[in-house]
């Protein structure tokens, strides 16, 4: 059963906490390696990562050396700074090493040792792949039930939900509009074509940085936008995305609604436009201060006329803030009605 970030975040602790290896699988660039740095940053501490693909099993154990009649190993640096400290040891692509890798990883993730020297007690050993429930998509190795029982196995498989709170303080407004008004087009989710580029959760990232690098995000006419997010993100989501931009300053803003009272604005919404609004309210944080008189008034008009599921969405959202929020939209009176006569009608169905 695969568990979303929110879920992960919460549970993956636990594990690390009594010191048993945590492996993630899921599809890539939906965010694995960003989740376990938030994790080693959660706990403090630093992350030592190495792509296993790339090792030897030289890479794992070291070179050797003499002394005397005795041959010994001497140890990586990476291995030694996770032996000396605690640190978070993350291993990205196992399922993409060579055998005598993975091998090698059995005592590690087992025993905690690598030829007889231990880490730090407190040194917390996470992996990720893009194995699993996925796995016939990617050039990988399976991995046998005994590689498989010295991990505690996580699939992931991320919300929109879960990128879009993620997004808010890492991508552009525009970007991170687009997406949550046009969730199909986060990533592709059926199988893949060879050699067609698809969007992922990564990838959007890209596009976000490389336009604003070039001071092309805002930009509603400049052709190189649409060439640009080609090769970031493939045809479709480019031609979705050149759209948006084109027709970005006619987008209903939560300051338009909230703070001005344009209504007028949102009376050809239909139900996944308010629900768009109503999160992008919740992303900007717009009620997690009290508003003023003005604004429960624009609220509360805004309320009274939102179909049921949404008006329940704003409400949930409005909770997630100031109570006192709350407490004056309940009292508030609109030309339509109050607003608690408009939440009776919703919960009992009349």
């Amino acid at each position: 059963m695969a568990v979303d970030f929110k879920t992960f975040n919460q549970i993956a602790p636990h594990v690390l906490a009594v010191h048993k290896p945590v492996l993630l699988r899921g599809r890539h660039g939906v965010g694995k390696s960003e989740v376990v740095y938030q994790i080693a940053q959660t706990m403090g501490l630093p992350i030592v990562e190495r792509r296993a693909s790339q090792m030897t099993e030289g890479d794992l154990i070291g070179l050797p050396k003499t002394d005397g009649d005795v041959t010994s190993f001497c140890p990586p640096d990476w291995f030694q700074s996770a032996c000396d400290a605690p640190v978070l040891l993350f291993f990205d692509e196992v399922d993409r090493a060579v055998t005598e890798v993975r091998q090698g990883l059995f005592e590690l993730t087992d025993s905690r040792k690598l030829f007889g020297k231990s880490i730090h007690e407190d040194t917390v050993i996470v992996a990720a792949v893009n194995g699993g429930e996925h796995g016939s998509q990617y050039q990988v190795g399976e991995m046998d039930p005994a590689e498989l029982d010295r991990w505690t196995v996580f699939d992931v498989e991320p919300t929109v939900e879960d990128w879009l709170d993620w997004a808010k303080d890492n991508v552009s407004e525009i970007v991170w509009d687009f997406v949550n008004q046009n969730r199909s087009h986060l990533e592709h989710g059926g199988d893949f074509e060879p050699n067609k580029v698809y969007p992922s959760r990564r990838s959007w990232k890209r596009l976000n940085d490389c336009l604003d690098s070039a001071g092309m995000l805002g930009e509603e006419h400049n052709p190189l936008t649409y060439q640009l997010s080609c090769g970031f993100v493939g045809f479709e989501g480019a031609v979705a995305f050149n759209d948006f931009v084109q027709n970005y300053e006619r987008q209903v803003t939560v300051e338009m609604v909230i703070d001005q009272g344009k209504l007028d604005k949102t009376k050809d919404f239909g139900l996944n436009d308010h629900c768009a609004l109503i999160e992008k309210m919740e992303a900007a944080e717009t009620f997690k201060a009290a508003l003023n008189e003005e604004q429960v008034q624009n609220l509360a008009n805004y309320f009274v006329a939102l179909p049921s599921e949404a008006a329940m969405k704003l409400w949930q959202v409005l909770g997630t803030g100031d109570n006192a929020n709350v407490i004056a939209l309940h009292k508030a009176e609109t030309p339509d009605g109050k607003v608690s006569s408009r939440m009776v009608e919703m919960l009992t169905g009349q």
